[in-house]
């Protein structure tokens, strides 16, 4: 029996992207393929695991029709959801997946029982770490069959030419999919980004739907 390394699961609003505000239940995956500099989930250690049966059991009592699957990154336990996903869509919930947009291959093994993709397109500028233009790209390509959208965390360090970079990737696909602007938050504090209008201007110039939202929830103080 398969089992995955979980966080936390709790309910919540979601507090970022198209769907701000909606009542969710977060289920955060422990672990990461990545080390972005502005994360707040890196260095944490606990976590408990679930079967398929007990997760489903655990999201059912939370009482929300809407199931945020975040972390971490969740599709590094993608033979772990092929197992887990089928209970809760034979139970009506909509599936909100939040992934750093590099797995691709492991994307398509779930992608059949997700409705809506939050995906990060990971500015180097912004992480401190390396590109992944290709395979932000070939990742949002697999899933604009789905509702999808594409957020960036912007800082004080983020260059232009990385945004142009990542308009680009979204244009090639469809320049109609969302691009959310997301300023880098401190605790409970956004950063000011003193080059915010810039990017924002650029990416309007370009796409059709382009907002600049901020974490929302740490704003308001909860999770």
């Amino acid at each position: 029996m398969k089992k995955a390394k979980i966080t936390e699961i709790f309910s919540s609003i979601q507090g970022e992207g198209v769907h701000l505000g909606q009542p969710q239940t977060f289920v955060r995956f422990y672990g990461c393929n990545l080390k972005c500099g502005f994360c707040d989930e890196v260095g944490k250690k606990r976590f408990k695991e679930y079967s398929a049966q007990e997760l489903v059991k655990a999201i059912i009592k939370e009482n929300n029709k809407v199931v945020s699957l975040t972390g971490g990154e969740p599709l590094l336990c993608a033979d772990f959801l092929k197992e887990a996903l089928p209970g809760l869509k034979k139970k009506g919930f909509t599936v909100y997946l939040e992934t750093n947009g590099t797995l691709k291959n492991k994307l398509l093994e779930i992608i059949d029982f997700l409705d809506i993709i939050s995906m990060d397109i990971k500015l180097p500028s912004s992480t401190g770490g390396r590109a992944f233009w290709k395979s932000h790209y070939d990742f949002l390509k697999a899933s604009a069959g789905k509702e999808v959208f594409v957020k960036a965390v912007i800082t004080n360090k983020t260059a232009l030419p990385d945004i142009k970079k990542a308009v680009s990737v979204i244009e090639k696909v469809n320049k109609a999919i969302f691009f959310i602007l997301q300023p880098a938050t401190s605790g409970n504090r956004i950063q000011k980004i003193e080059k915010a209008q810039e990017f924002l201007k650029l990416a309007c110039s370009r796409l059709d739907n382009v907002r600049m939202i901020p974490q929302v929830h740490k704003i308001l103080g909860v999770k």
